[in-house]
């Protein structure tokens, strides 16, 4: 049935205006990054996009971007609009003598979402997660599929024309990312996660043969030293759930064994969400969404494979 949904929900066209674009621009644009963020940036290639986080110094997640390298010297970040003066702001504290310039462009960029049909109509074959198409100054690149639903994201400056498809509602869009497994981070969760946490480093998010980058130290000992005991889960429930919600186990009334990272409402009913959560409650069950009284949260595994070697 879900499936089913998806077929016929997630096929279109979507402008994404809540996400902003972060530029990079200078001959240290490349390196600037690469030691700020999760992510290997100074190999990253012109046939790929990568996700990637920007952490606190202790591991703890400020935002999460989609990267894409125009050239060596220009460089995109793709994050929540919400998040995009804040974090402007903190990753220019580190540029110190580095020759690089940070700028809000994202009114110089178009932003749409491509899935299903329209998808293979557009750009035909881009499937594997993170794989780039570029033709002139339009870049695609796929993203993680929503229930064998295929999505990617259309980037292009403004005054390109728009993408031609049947119209996606933006709250479809929404529940794809949701059912994808692969979690944005927004205002609501700053802070809150490790990037294992929202299990990153199984979706390409986080390399762990580069050098050091603020929190990096933290991030790594999670990975090697078993110490991590959240993982992100997909969950329903009846209840309409947001990003930043709190989620409790029965056995455990007094503290929180869970918070909901991402949202949106399910056209079959009800909410769906990314839920990163302690692993033994998920096993447990009896969860519920703000309070033990509150109403019943269902969680499932993320629709990937968590990496068991780094």
């Amino acid at each position: 049935m879900i499936i089913h949904l998806m077929q016929s929900k997630l096929n279109g066209v979507v402008s994404l205006a809540h996400l902003g674009v972060i530029r990079a621009e200078g001959i240290d644009a490349a390196a600037f990054l690469h030691g700020q963020l999760t992510q290997e940036i100074l190999q990253l290639r012109a046939s790929e996009a990568k996700l990637a986080a920007f952490c606190s110094a202790q591991g703890r997640m400020l935002a999460s971007f989609y990267v894409v390298k125009r050239s060596p010297t220009d460089i995109l970040l793709i994050c929540s609009k919400d998040l995009l003066a804040g974090t402007l702001k903190n990753l220019s504290r580190f540029v110190m003598r580095s020759k690089v310039k940070l700028l809000d462009a994202s009114a110089d960029y178009a932003l749409f979402g491509l899935a299903g049909a329209a998808l293979e109509a557009l750009a035909p074959g881009t499937a594997t997660p993170w794989s780039r198409h570029d033709e002139g100054e339009v870049s695609v690149f796929a993203l993680y599929a929503a229930d064998g639903v295929g999505r990617a994201l259309w980037l292009a400056p403004a005054v390109q024309a728009a993408p031609i498809g049947p119209s996606l509602s933006l709250q479809d869009w929404l529940w794809g990312e949701v059912r994808s497994g692969v979690a944005t981070i927004s205002e609501p969760v700053v802070q809150a996660f490790v990037p294992q946490m929202l299990n990153y480093e199984s979706v390409g998010g986080v390399n762990f043969k580069k050098g050091c980058y603020p929190g990096q130290e933290v991030v790594a000992r999670s990975q090697f030293r078993g110490t991590l005991k959240r993982r992100a889960f997909l969950a329903h429930s009846d209840a309409p759930m947001k990003a930043g919600d709190e989620v409790f186990q029965e056995a455990d009334p007094d503290q929180p064994c869970g918070t909901v990272a991402q949202a949106a409402p399910s056209p079959d009913g009800g909410c769906d969400a990314i839920i990163s959560m302690q692993i033994s409650a998920s096993e447990a069950g009896g969860l519920h969404l703000r309070s033990v009284s509150g109403p019943t949260v269902l969680v499932t595994p993320p629709p990937y494979p968590l990496l068991t070697d780094i």
